[in-house]
């Protein structure tokens, strides 16, 4: 083949070669495997680099890191909030660190941070299984989770569904005159 996609026809090694130098590019064989083998009038280089980015397009990106902070005296609607973001980031194959700062005198009740982190794992034991197993490091307790296969997942704390006029409770009342 030419440099331009044009067939060439079977041809010698020798007037191959001499035909790709008389044009300043390489003779480079496509499929070694065929009789007679195929072989292309291109740019080295230039085939490389295009090898190199069609391969780079083919591998899927790893999965992301998420992190969910915490602290110790959270608030129940706090709490679910997060869980629920947890949730749709493991739901979208997204890894999730939970991280749990102490404050303070936090720091003396460690049992507690160690209570809320068991309870987030508990939580999303549906969605996610557990890459690294909570630990202490300094004034935080860090937890990395990965998601379960899709087919396995089942989601607990879904978003309550939006209030519209369609979907609203109404109470009406009939007044006789």
């Amino acid at each position: 083949m030419g440099s331009t996609g044009e067939q060439l026809g079977v041809m010698k090694l020798n007037d191959a070669l001499r035909k790709a130098q008389s044009l300043g590019l390489d003779l480079v064989e496509i499929a070694p495997t065929a009789t007679p083998p195929v072989c292309k009038i291109i740019d080295f280089g230039k085939f490389r680099y295009d090898i190199s980015k069609h391969t780079k397009d083919k591998r899927p990106a790893g999965a992301k890191l998420k992190e969910i902070k915490f602290r110790v005296n959270i608030d129940d609607h706090d709490y679910l909030t997060k869980i629920r973001h947890a949730e749709e980031f493991l739901d979208r194959g997204n890894k999730v660190r939970v991280q749990l700062q102490f404050r303070g005198r936090e720091m003396a009740h460690q049992e507690f941070g160690m209570q809320l982190v068991e309870k987030v794992r508990d939580d999303l034991s549906g969605m996610s299984q557990v890459e690294m197993d909570p630990k202490i490091t300094g004034r935080n307790i860090t937890m990395t989770l990965a998601p379960l296969p899709a087919n396995r997942r089942k989601r607990r704390f879904t978003a309550p569904p939006p209030k519209t006029a369609e979907n609203q409770e109404v109470v009406v009342s009939r007044t006789e005159a």
